[in-house]
């Protein structure tokens, strides 16, 4: 059993970086020892062959939806149309990616932990402080899902 932890996001756009930070705090993290953590990056095509050699995906980002900033949410899509109708900056890479997986029969177990940002254009290095807050309890909800997904649970945050 293989997983892959991905943070997805853009440094340079305030919160739409959310994913990359959390991956880089759990790089070291001991509860999560032998489990991979990446920076994606902005997602994309790149990405698909490293995706697909690993049998679960824990894919952190940022999404513009109607929810508070900070809200956490943990889904299963199955395909690209299963996440969220506006994930961030990079939302068509990670889409077309998914699709392109399920067309040639390789895709690994995606388990989305999204966090909800008001904006995603903003330049600037800096979390918000709503966003900021939740790294906490994003970083838990991903040592849960590995968790789970180790004892061979159903995912169940």
């Amino acid at each position: 059993m293989s997983i892959l932890i991905l943070g997805i996001g853009n440094l340079l756009l305030c919160d739409e970086s959310i994913g990359i930070r959390v991956a880089t705090e759990l790089e070291n993290d001991p509860a999560l020892e032998g489990i991979d953590v990446l920076d994606g990056g902005t997602g994309g095509f790149h990405l698909m062959g490293t995706l697909q050699e690993y049998d679960d995906v824990v894919l952190i980002d940022a999404t513009l939806d109607s929810m508070p900033p900070g809200t956490i949410r943990v889904l299963k899509p199955k395909y690209s149309t299963d996440y969220p109708s506006l994930m961030s900056a990079h939302e068509i890479g990670l889409k077309t990616m998914i699709d392109a997986m399920i067309l040639n029969g390789k895709i690994p177990n995606m388990h989305l932990v999204i966090i909800s940002v008001k904006k995603v254009d903003d330049f600037g290095m800096e979390l918000t402080p709503e966003v900021e807050a939740v790294i906490p309890e994003v970083k838990e909800v991903v040592r849960k899902i590995v968790k789970q997904i180790k004892k061979g649970e159903t995912v169940i945050v």
